[in-house]
């Protein structure tokens, strides 16, 4: 495993990381890799409709991410942060930043409650002393954008992360994590690339928290990842069946799409799967069904979105334009710059 994911594997300085994404969001750097030639371009996101093929579909992910992060207090006053990852058999499962008890409360209010019923596996499952069905509701309230641990210093407001942590077109409740790579997107940026020709549509895959969580040995052994809920309404599915034939292309706005339109495809230019978990872990080899171009975020070193990206455009171009970005100062990670790979 460790020779596996030592080829994806490179030294990224701190500095690199965002704390913060770009103002407007289009004003992000885009690092443009075109695959036939190997030419790398510098440009800016708001500048993306110069570098798309004409008639191209970009295909979007609508999900809306849930603020996820509580902060609650044990009875000895002690804080613990709970992440929401889901509810089922009337519990919540979720993860704590530290150890608790059968037993122990863990306060959002004095009067709201989460009550430790027991563990499964890495997670603790809570019993909430409010109705299940009002989860989202509490969570509304009193949760926080659940960033990924890499942005820890972050000079935006809990108010400003939630913000900034969701995309301008976010529809369906359901994930834990952002489909980042459609951070880079204003309203006007999206008015502007319908009008000229785009053919814009959206699909939902809800992230989970495996999509950031370090590859194991038995992912790498059965080739498989976490699941994650996806749809694609009928519409949808038959538009983008319809640009298929035409050789229209289709470009997939981050690696969510990637997943959900290549776990729905059957391989013949159908979307015949409209709706289902996938646990698709792309690799290099991998044939590609419907993506033909890819916009997405710089991604962590050996990690599940870069062995995706790198089975799309090749390992080494793909480690080779990161170090040509490291050189240029792009910014990485879920609120840095961005790359089209067409």
């Amino acid at each position: 495993m460790k020779d596996v994911l030592k080829r994806y594997n490179y030294q990224l300085p701190r500095q690199l990381i965002a704390q913060k994404p770009a103002h407007p969001r289009d004003s992000a750097r885009l690092l443009v890799y075109r695959r036939k030639t190997g030419e790398l371009v510098n440009s800016t996101f708001k500048d993306l409709e110069d570098f798309l093929p004409k008639n191209a579909v970009l295909v979007f992910n609508q999900t809306k991410v849930i603020p996820a992060r509580l902060e609650t207090k044990k009875v000895t006053g002690g804080k613990v942060e709970v992440l929401y990852i889901s509810t089922g058999s009337g519990v919540i499962r979720a993860m704590l930043n530290k150890k608790a008890n059968f037993g122990d409360k863990l306060f959002i209010t004095p009067k709201l409650y989460l009550t430790v019923q027991g563990r499964d596996g890495k997670y603790y499952l809570l019993a909430p002393s409010f109705s299940i069905g009002k989860i989202q509701s509490v969570l509304e309230k009193y949760g926080r954008a659940p960033l990924p641990p890499y942005i820890n210093s972050s000079p935006l407001s809990k108010k400003e992360q939630r913000a900034e942590y969701q995309t301008v077109f976010a529809k369906i409740n359901g994930s834990i994590a952002a489909p980042t790579a459609s951070l880079h997107f204003t309203k006007s940026l999206l008015k502007k690339l319908k009008a000229n020709g785009n053919d814009l549509r959206y699909v939902t895959l809800h992230v989970g928290l495996g999509t950031f969580a370090p590859l194991t040995e038995e992912n790498i052994k059965r080739k498989r990842l976490h699941y994650e809920y996806y749809s694609i309404d009928r519409a949808t599915a038959q538009a983008l069946e319809k640009a298929k034939k035409q050789g229209r292309p289709i470009i997939a706005v981050g690696t969510t799409v990637v997943r959900t339109l290549e776990s729905a495809s059957n391989g013949k230019g159908r979307i015949t799967k409209l709706q289902d978990e996938t646990d698709l872990f792309i690799q290099e080899g991998y044939k590609f069904k419907i993506v033909d171009g890819l916009i997405t975020n710089f991604h962590v070193p050996q990690s599940s979105l870069l062995m995706l990206v790198s089975a799309f455009a090749g390992r080494k171009e793909i480690l080779t334009a990161y170090h040509y970005a490291i050189s240029k100062k792009y910014r990485f990670f879920s609120f840095g710059d961005a790359m089209f790979i067409s």
